[in-house]
């Protein structure tokens, strides 16, 4: 008789921890607070130490909440116990978080090892080798994410990309131009427009983003580049007039100031062109002592027009 007591009030209290645990759960469903979610789901693992899914979903509000490495234990948690694919992508997102592109890239591998249909892990998996700068095999996921989904641009400028940090330019070209079939949009004809500026396109880089400019006027980036193709086609008054139009969006934009000061040298206007290289030193080094051309180094003209800003920068100290 007392081995039947003994069984009937287990079976009650699994009952009622079972009720309770359903309970936290539609609670934690309901929250709209990350931290509340958290403690409800951290309530039902102290009754059912067990429960993967109260970790897969605590680890979910973490890593929203910004916590990725309280995150990243939860989803180890369950990695250990029943790995999966959806955790082992979700652990890559938060590894990718915290920078750790190594670890991330071992997650994305094992997502899509565990599903080959998991087009977002593969997806990731391309991007985290391009940062890596893994570009030909990065290239290599992107192209089977294309096959899969032919419509998404942001995986043709990618892969575009990358073929341009191998210098493949004429693959690169392909990839930024049908990223303008998949979606003609504004940021799809500017990436086409500053490639081609890199390039020495200056005309085809001008006509690009002009049309990114027309299809969204506050694309401040595609206003910096065509007022570079302009100072770089000997068009001065249109350059002038992009730079102040980048500058509405961003004062303290170095690389517009940059622009004014060497449209302005070429317009022998002295006093303006003086007056904004200072300004851009000024926010260069707001100790004043930027005078050698290497302290520019994170300068859009020191990276990728080196000749014409060396060419013009002792000019310009000397104002």
């Amino acid at each position: 008789m007392k081995k039947h007591i003994i069984i009937i009030v287990l079976l009650a209290l699994n009952t009622t921890v079972f009720a309770q645990v359903n309970k936290f759960f539609r609670q934690a469903n309901k929250a709209t607070d990350l931290n509340e979610k958290i403690e409800l789901y951290t309530q039902i693992i102290e009754l059912e130490p067990n429960n993967l899914d109260a970790y897969f979903y605590r680890g979910l509000a973490k890593n929203d909440l910004g916590d990725y490495s309280g995150a990243i234990v939860d989803y180890s948690k369950i990695i250990v116990s029943q790995p999966d694919a959806d955790t082992y992508y979700n652990r890559g997102n938060s590894r990718y978080s915290l920078k750790n592109f190594i670890g991330a890239q071992e997650d994305y591998e094992n997502a899509y090892k565990l599903d080959p249909n998991f087009i977002d892990a593969l997806y990731s998996l391309g991007c985290v080798k391009f940062d890596l700068g893994n570009f030909e095999e990065a290239i290599k996921d992107f192209t089977l994410v294309i096959n899969a989904v032919p419509a998404q641009p942001k995986t043709y400028l990618l892969r575009a990309a990358a073929y341009n940090a191998l210098e493949k330019y004429p693959s690169a070209l392909n990839d930024y131009s049908l990223a303008i079939l998949a979606d003609p949009s504004s940021d799809s004809y500017y990436n086409r427009g500053a490639f081609y500026l890199s390039i020495n396109y200056y005309e085809k880089a001008n006509l690009d983003l002009s049309i990114a400019l027309k299809l969204n006027e506050n694309n401040s980036f595609a206003s910096f580049y065509r007022g570079t193709s302009f100072l770089l086609l000997g068009k001065y008054n249109e350059a002038v007039l992009d730079y102040n139009n980048a500058l509405r969006f961003d004062s303290l934009d170095f690389d517009a100031l940059l622009g004014l000061a060497l449209t302005y040298y070429k317009m022998n206007d002295i006093n303006n062109s003086k007056l904004y290289f200072q300004k851009a030193k000024g926010i260069i080094s707001p100790e004043g002592n930027a005078e050698s051309i290497d302290d520019y180094k994170n300068t859009y003209w020191f990276q990728n027009q080196y000749y014409l800003f060396s060419e013009n920068f002792k000019k310009l100290s000397e104002l």
